[in-house]
């Protein structure tokens, strides 16, 4: 049996993803600083902590199960090649997904195999094709859209969403990325399947309908 097709993010309670693309070093900073503030919650987890290899420790708790459980139900990952750049930089050499990664692409490049289980593939034909490749990679797991923002949108608006869950953060942005800025409204309903308060973040998981 397949998997879910899915993506989780975490989002400002204006309802950014990401703060506005940086042009050089000082942007850069800024960038950085914000992202890290939006991120905040997970970085002491116990869980983050060893699969990024930081050490031992950290904090345990509902976050942490929720950040262990999304990343054990994921057989396989789908990116868009600006994440991917930005994730290239940034990434430890064992980089965190430790499952197949396809990142959505016009460069054409072999494959990419990293310690730790993770490789990335170079999908030149569009998002369901990578999407087609991933659902084989992960078998009866599930698929996660892993971003940015305009790929999750892309597959949102494609109707190839199952699932999704936002980490509400209680931080305003005032500008930035959108998450749903263009989404196809007419054709997306909504069910709530759990909402879920800790003392960071706010777990809001949905399942996609068509209207």
């Amino acid at each position: 049996m397949a998997g879910k097709v899915f993506f989780s993010v975490t989002m400002s309670l204006d309802g950014f993803i990401a703060p506005e693309e940086h042009m050089g070093d000082p942007d850069a900073q800024r960038w950085m600083a914000q992202w890290m503030e939006l991120q905040q919650w997970i970085f002491p987890l116990r869980f983050f902590q060893e699969n990024l290899k930081l050490g031992e420790g950290g904090e345990e708790g509902r976050d942490n199960d929720i950040v262990r459980e999304t990343f054990e139900r994921t057989g396989a990952s789908v990116m868009g090649k600006r994440m991917f750049d930005l994730g290239e930089q940034a990434w430890p050499e064992e980089a965190p997904f430790h499952t197949p990664a396809f990142v959505v692409t016009h460069e054409k490049r072999d494959p990419w195999e990293r310690p730790g289980g993770t490789t990335f593939h170079f999908v030149n034909d569009g998002i369901e094709t990578a999407l087609d490749q991933a659902r084989e990679a992960a078998g009866d797991r599930d698929v996660r859209i892993a971003g940015g923002g305009a790929t999750i949108l892309e597959y949102v608006n494609a109707g190839l969403i199952d699932e999704f869950t936002i980490a509400l953060s209680p931080l305003l942005f005032g500008s930035g990325i959108r998450l749903f800025e263009g989404v196809d409204a007419g054709r997306v309903a909504l069910e709530p399947v759990r909402a879920e308060p800790t003392q960071r973040v706010t777990h809001l998981t949905y399942a996609v309908r068509e209207r």
